[in-house]
């Protein structure tokens, strides 16, 4: 096998490794939200306070499994971390109660970042070397972009099978049947990508592959703290995520606020998943010709103006196209950033020796929505039942969206002056 296809292998493994270790905590709910909440019997607010647990153990694991992925390979890191989460797909498919679900979140916020997230930066940032960082993350995110939207629109397709051609007419019996055979199909994919990584994934020792030549140590850890744009990078991070998290609601957002039933919602949540290979690819080679900065600066742009498009109430069922297209100005907006923000290591001048423990550092703060968004959303919705809970919703990502253009501009600045 040739350096090209090999490096393309490796490539396609890790991106969908890094997007399917998430459909079980994530795109389940994300695709099917209004069938998911009914079939749990829960609240947006229980369901947020889930997401939440995720959250903090997740701000624990980010820490920890940064220096792992210094230390350990990714090979074993990612499989071990896949093989974990698919055991949570057989609790999760018995639809468990709200304090055996709470729990489940829990572990898989351990699952899936304790022994996975900071290897797969570490193995992109490495896949890319010096010269392509913003293609590598842009590809990583695009890849994993096109292949859940492959996935969430065979899943639709695969969930409106299994329902009444009036779907409106389905009872609960039926939808909860149709849901755990989609937790079914995702569990068994978790388990398969685990084997695919390791037979794919070639095994390298961190501590022995050193292109930086600079050790990890404690003094190096203390350096890298004193580094302003690691923590500009973790605020545009962390309002980047604030987007990420709120694409959540484009599903129940259009179910409350138009009347949509549960497919023809969850077929205006995929739209998101369907931008989010473009944006990310695009991104990535426009951060390799200008700079990583620059682009999540109009991707901040391109966010403020969605949000304030859904917060201010102007679009209403009978603009379907309208509807679309700040749907799509939105996503391309979240997913741009998404796409490059650990491209901004390379800027901010972070050696590769030390990548997990600078993701890890980073994600700590950044990912922290995953402990706040999701109770915040819940509150926010079911306090004012209708549009008007999730226009406030969208009121905190335009607020997000503005810190986070305002901080970029600030990275932009102290990166450069380090040139």
């Amino acid at each position: 096998m040739g350096s090209r296809t090999r490096n393309a292998v490796i490539m396609a493994a890790l991106i969908v490794a890094g997007e399917t270790i998430f459909l079980l905590p994530f795109v389940v709910a994300r695709i099917f939200r209004p069938t998911f909440l009914d079939v749990f019997g829960i609240t947006n607010l229980q369901l947020g306070a889930a997401f939440s647990l995720y959250g903090s153990i997740a701000m624990a694991a980010y820490f920890l499994g940064g220096p792992l992925a210094d230390r350990f390979s990714a090979r074993r890191l990612m499989t071990a971390a896949l093989l974990a989460t698919s055991l949570g797909g057989l609790f999760f498919v018995a639809i468990p109660s709200l304090g055996v679900l709470t729990l489940l979140y829990g572990f898989w916020g351990l699952t899936t970042i304790l022994m996975f997230w900071a290897a797969l930066i570490r193995a992109t940032r490495e896949w890319g070397g010096i010269e392509a960082q913003g293609r590598a993350y842009g590809i990583l995110d695009g890849g994993r972009g096109l292949f859940v939207a492959l996935l969430a629109s065979v899943s639709v397709w695969i969930f409106a099978s299994l329902l009444p051609a009036e779907v409106a007419s389905a009872t609960i019996e039926q939808r909860t049947a149709a849901l755990k055979q989609i937790i079914w199909m995702f569990t068994g994919l978790v388990l398969c990508v685990a084997l695919l990584v390791w037979l794919v994934v070639p095994e390298i020792d961190p501590t022995t592959k050193d292109i930086s030549r600079q050790k990890l140590t404690l003094n190096s850890v203390k350096q890298l703290l004193r580094k302003r744009t690691i923590w500009l990078q973790a605020i545009i991070v962390l309002c980047a995520y604030v987007g990420y998290k709120t694409t959540d609601d484009f599903s129940l957002y259009v179910s409350d606020a138009f009347g949509y039933n549960d497919v023809a919602a969850a077929h205006i949540g995929t739209i998101s998943f369907w931008v989010r290979p473009f944006a990310a690819i695009v991104a990535g080679f426009l951060a390799d010709r200008i700079r990583s900065s620059q682009v999540t600066i109009v991707g901040f742009g391109l966010m403020f103006f969605g949000s304030v498009a859904i917060a201010a109430g102007i679009l209403n069922p009978d603009m379907y196209v309208g509807l679309v297209l700040t749907i799509v100005i939105t996503s391309t907006g979240i997913y741009a950033i998404r796409g490059i923000y650990f491209a901004l290591l390379q800027e901010a001048d972070v050696p590769l020796a030390m990548t997990g423990s600078a993701v890890g550092l980073v994600s700590v703060i950044g990912f922290a929505p995953d402990i706040f968004m999701g109770p915040l959303m819940g509150f926010l919705i079911d306090r004012s039942p209708g549009a008007l809970g999730h226009q406030h919703v969208f009121v905190v990502l335009g607020v997000f969206s503005l810190i986070g253009l305002m901080t970029a501009l600030f990275f932009q600045k102290a990166s450069r002056g380090k040139q």
